[in-house]
C-alpha cells in the first residue's frame, strides 16, 4: 500500500459519527467527547444501539447476497467506518476467499485500526480517502490496484449519505460513482429519513451539528434518486431490506428511520 495518503488531524474533542457509532455498538474505539453527544442521542432516541446492531445485520445481509446470490467478486466499501463484528471482507471470505474488498475512510484513527487488523491479508486493503471526492477515489493508486472498474463492482455506501449535506451535492457525488462502474455492478446504501418522525430528526440532526460530519437525514423519494438508472432488486427501498416489513420482533421504532437497497447497473 502506498503511503501517501491525505492527512485528515485527529479531533479527540469533536464528537466524530464513526466513533459514535462505535460507542453504540458497545465498543471502546471513542473518545470523551463522542460518548457525551452519543448519550445526548440516547436521552432522544434510546434505542440507537439496537439500531446500529440492526444496522450490522442489515450489511451482513446485503454482503451475503451480493456475493453468494449475484456473484460479486469486488467490493468498495465507502465511509466504511471503524473495524467491528463481522466486517465485510469477514461475512464475504466465508462465501469465497478470492472476493477482493476495499475500505474507504477519511478518518485516521478508522484507517489505523483497519490496516491494523488487515496487516497479513492480500485481497483486503483499506485505503484513507474522502468519498466526498468520487474522483480522487476512483483515481486512488491503491483502489485501481485492488479493483478493476472494468469489471462488475459492488458499492457500498451504507449509513454513510446522510452525513452527506446538501451543499457537497450528495446527488452528483453518488452520480459519479455510478457513472465510473461497468455494467453489471451493484450500489447498495442505507440512509436516514424524515418521512417517519421528522420531530426525531431533527432533534438528532442539533446534536450532530457538533460533530465532524451533519446528520441529513432525507425523503424516501430523494434517496431513491441515489440510484439513478439502476435497477433496484426485489423489494426496492424498503426499511430493512430485503424484508418488506420488518420482522415481528423489531422495534418499529428502529425499523422505521431510514430505507435501504440494492440496485443493478443495466
Amino acid at each position: 500500500m502506498t503511503q501517501s495518503q491525505p492527512e485528515v488531524a485527529l479531533q479527540p474533542d469533536t464528537p466524530n459519527a464513526a466513533r459514535m457509532f462505535d460507542f453504540y455498538l458497545g465498543g471502546k474505539d471513542n473518545f470523551a467527547a463522542d460518548r457525551a453527544a452519543a448519550q445526548m442521542v440516547l436521552q432522544v432516541a434510546p434505542w440507537m444501539p439496537e439500531a446500529a446492531r440492526q444496522g450490522r445485520d442489515l450489511i451482513a445481509r446485503t454482503v451475503r447476497h451480493l456475493v453468494q446470490e449475484r456473484g460479486v467478486r469486488q467490493i468498495l466499501d465507502l465511509g466504511s467506518g471503524l473495524p467491528t463484528r463481522d466486517n465485510v471482507h469477514e461475512i464475504a471470505h466465508r462465501i469465497d476467499r478470492d472476493v477482493r474488498v476495499v475500505y474507504v475512510d477519511n478518518d485516521p484513527v478508522v484507517c489505523a485500526h483497519g490496516r491494523a487488523l488487515l496487516a497479513d491479508s492480500t485481497s483486503v486493503s483499506v485505503v484513507q480517502a474522502d468519498l466526498r471526492d468520487p474522483e480522487q477515489v476512483l483515481a486512488h493508486p491503491d483502489i485501481s490496484a485492488a479493483i478493476d472498474l472494468g469489471s462488475p463492482v459492488a458499492v457500498l455506501m451504507m449509513f454513510v449519505l446522510h452525513l452527506v449535506p446538501d451543499e457537497r451535492d450528495p446527488q452528483r457525488i453518488v452520480a459519479t460513482y455510478r457513472d465510473a462502474l461497468a455494467p453489471g455492478s451493484y450500489l447498495a446504501l442505507s440512509h436516514a429519513s424524515t418521512d417517519v418522525d421528522p420531530e426525531l430528526m431533527a432533534r438528532i440532526s442539533a446534536i450532530y451539528a457538533r460533530a465532524n460530519s451533519p446528520f441529513v437525514p432525507r425523503s424516501h423519494a430523494d434517496i431513491s434518486r441515489f440510484f439513478g438508472d439502476f435497477v433496484l432488486e426485489s423489494p426496492g427501498l424498503v426499511n430493512m431490506w430485503p424484508y418488506a416489513e420488518p420482522p415481528a420482533t423489531d422495534d418499529p421504532r428502529v425499523a422505521r428511520t431510514g430505507y435501504s437497497g440494492v440496485a443493478r447497473k443495466p
